[in-house]
C-alpha cells in the first residue's frame, strides 16, 4: 500500500471457511464486480507515495523474516484525491449496512475498519468508522474461540474462557512502529453483484479496530480509507474467505488515477466472460515458506529495446531464508528492484535517453530529465521476461512520472534492505486485467479488458 501495513502473520494452521451468501442470492450469482473508487479533485503526483512506500517495503520485509456461486466484480476507487496512491472499495458492512471505503491490498491478509463503539455518534462524521453497536449482526469471537488463534493476541491479556462477554483482542505491531488493536469479529457484508444486485454474506471475519497509531495508518497515504481489505494467500483475507464460491480466484484492472476524469478501475471477485482466457498471458506463483500471504512472481530476465541486461538470476531468487524473490503488490505505488538490478537498469535508461539531465536531490529519484524541449516525449520501453514463457511489457507512462513542471523521472527504486524482495507497485501495474488463479497456482495477466492508461 501507499500507506504502510503490515501483512498479517497466521499463528494458526487453522482453516477458517469462507463467507456463506445468504440463500435468495445462491443460484443467481456468477461474479462480483466492484469499482475502485476515484474522487473528483485533483490528484497527486504517484512519486508523493514515495516515503510510505518506504515504509511499507520495511514493514513486508518484516513480516517475512518473523514468519454455486461463481464469480463476483467491485469497484475499485483511486485514493489519488486524498493525497494516497491507492485504489478503494466500497464495502457494506453490518445490519443495516454501513458504507467503508477500504484500501485494495495484495500484500497483507486481514480485512480491518476503523471501529466505535459509541452509542450517540453525532458528533462523529457519518462514514468515518464502522459502528458496531448500530448492527444487529456484529459478533465479536470469543476469546477462546479457535477462530482467534488466527490473529496475534495482546501480551499480558488473559482469556477468561468461562466469562460469556470476553471478546477475542488482537494487536498488531509493524516495523515503524505503527499498530492497530481491536476484537477479531464476525458480520455480515454486503457486495454489488454482476446483475447489480445486492449480496449478503454472513459470516464474514475482520478486525474491528478501536485503536490505531502511527505512520503507517494516520500518515497521509492512508487519508480517506476507513481500514484495509486484505486480499492476499492467507486464510483470512477476503480473497479467501469468498473465494471457493467463486472459484477461488481474482482479478483486477487498475487504471492511471492522474487521469481526468479518471477512468474506472475495477476488482472482480470470481470468473467473468471480461477476463478473456486466450488473451491472457500466465505466470506461476512462486512459494516462499517463510511466509504465506504474498504473491511471488518469478522474473527471469530484464529487456530495454529489445537489449537482455547483464543481470545475474541470482538477484531474482529466493534463499533458503526467504529472503529475495519478487512480489505484485497492489497496495504499493512505485516499484522497488534489487540493487544489481536496480543500478543496471538506471544505466541503460541514462544511456539511450536523449534528453538533458535533471540533477535534483528533491526529486527523490536517480535519473530525471527536462522534457521542455519537446511536446510528446517518448522513453525506450522496458520489459520483464517471467517464468511460464511469459512477457510484461508496461508503456513507459508506467514506469515514466511527472514530477515537477516539464520534468519526468524514472519510477523506479533500489531495495532499502539487501536482504528484501522486489516488489512490482500499482502504478506499473496500470493498464492491465491481472488475474490470481489461486487453485492453479498463478498469475494471468493481459491488456485486453483493460483500457491503456
Amino acid at each position: 500500500m501507499g500507506r504502510t501495513l503490515l501483512s498479517l502473520l497466521i499463528f494458526s494452521l487453522y482453516f477458517l471457511s469462507s463467507a456463506t451468501p445468504s440463500a435468495a442470492n445462491h443460484r443467481k450469482i456468477e461474479y462480483l464486480k466492484l469499482p475502485l473508487l476515484h474522487k473528483d479533485t485533483f490528484p497527486p503526483n504517484p512519486s508523493q507515495s514515495l516515503s510510505s512506500d518506504l515504509r511499507r517495503i520495511n514493514t513486508l520485509y518484516s513480516s517475512v523474516n518473523h514468519r454455486s456461486i461463481r464469480s463476483a466484480k467491485l469497484p475499485l476507487t483511486s485514493g489519488a484525491s486524498s493525497g494516497s496512491g491507492q485504489y478503494f472499495v466500497d464495502l457494506k458492512l453490518g445490519t443495516p449496512p454501513q458504507r467503508l471505503l477500504l484500501v485494495a491490498d495484495t500484500g497483507s491478509d486481514l480485512v480491518w475498519v476503523t471501529c466505535s463503539a459509541c452509542r450517540n455518534c453525532s458528533s462523529r462524521r457519518r462514514g468515518s468508522a464502522f459502528l458496531a453497536r448500530h448492527s444487529s449482526t456484529y459478533f465479536p469471537f470469543h476469546c477462546y474461540d479457535k477462530k482467534c488463534r488466527l490473529v496475534p493476541n495482546p501480551r499480558g491479556v488473559a482469556c477468561n474462557h468461562t466469562r460469556q462477554h470476553s471478546p477475542c483482542r488482537y494487536v498488531y505491531s509493524y516495523s515503524d512502529e505503527s499498530e492497530t488493536r481491536g476484537f477479531f469479529s464476525t458480520e455480515t457484508t454486503t457486495l454489488n453483484a454482476s446483475s447489480g444486485s445486492a449480496v449478503k454474506f454472513k459470516k464474514f471475519v475482520f478486525g474491528c479496530s478501536f485503536e490505531a497509531s502511527g505512520p503507517s495508518i494516520t500518515g497521509p497515504s492512508f487519508n480517506g480509507a476507513q481500514g484495509v481489505m486484505g486480499l492476499g494467500r492467507g486464510s483470512i483475507s477476503l480473497a479467501s474467505q469468498l473465494g471457493r464460491r467463486f472459484g477461488n480466484k481474482f482479478s483486477y484492472c487498475l487504471m492511471d488515477y492522474t487521469l481526468s476524469p479518471t477512468p474506472t478501475s475495477y476488482l472482480l471477485i470470481g470468473r467473468s466472460a471480461e477476463v478473456n482466457d486466450s488473451k491472457m498471458s500466465y505466470t506461476p506463483m512462486i512459494n516462499n515458506p517463510f511466509t504465506s500471504t504474498f504473491y511471488y512472481i518469478g522474473i527471469e530476465s530484464v529487456y530495454i529495446e529489445d537489449i537482455k541486461l547483464q543481470i545475474s538470476p541470482s538477484v531474482w531468487a529466493i534463499d533458503e531464508l526467504g529472503n529475495g524473490g519478487t512480489v505484485m503488490d497492489s497496495g504499493t505505488t512505485l516499484t522497488f528492484l534489487a540493487e544489481p538490478a536496480y543500478r543496471r537498469i538506471v544505466k541503460e535508461f541514462k544511456r539511450l535517453v536523449r534528453l538533458p539531465e535533471v540533477d535534483d536531490p528533491t526529486l527523490e529519484f536517480d535519473f530525471c530529465v527536462n522534457v521542455s524541449s519537446v511536446s510528446k516525449p517518448s522513453f525506450p520501453k522496458m520489459s520483464f521476461k517471467l517464468r511460464g514463457d511469459s512477457v510484461l511489457s508496461p508503456t513507459p507512462g508506467n514506469y515514466f512520472i511527472d514530477t515537477a513542471e516539464d520534468v519526468k523521472c524514472l519510477a523506479l527504486q533500489p531495495l532499502a534492505a539487501p536482504s528484501g524482495f522486489s516488489v512490482i507497485g500499482n502504478l506499473m501495474q496500470q493498464g492491465f486485467v491481472f488475474e490470481f488463479d489461486r487453485d492453479r497456482s498463478r498469475i494471468g495477466f493481459t491488456r485486453h479488458g483493460c483500457g491503456l492508461p
